[in-house]
């Protein structure tokens, strides 16, 4: 039986705190900059709701939309994630 075992720290969402981030959730997709993560939602600030995307490969969404203060998303929601725009 082969096994791989490793934990590593600071990989994932934790990687990019301070980024500018986007989520792909399970009904929306959300952007703003990472600012907390616990294990059960991330805090995103100057965070937006994007309604339409636009080409991926462009620097700003054809249509996202700011949402007030900060801005928690619940981490079980959350299919993909990574700094796209």
């Amino acid at each position: 039986m082969r096994k791989i075992v490793e934990d590593v720290s600071g990989e994932g969402l934790e990687k990019l705190l301070g980024e500018r981030v986007t989520l792909f959730c399970l009904n929306y997709i959300y952007t703003g900059k990472l600012m907390g993560v616990n294990a059960t939602c991330v805090l995103l600030e100057d965070a937006s709701i994007v309604y339409e995307t636009g080409p991926l490969n462009d620097t700003h969404w054809k249509d996202a939309q700011a949402l007030p203060g900060p801005w928690y998303v619940q981490i079980g929601c959350v299919e993909s994630f990574g700094c796209l725009k």
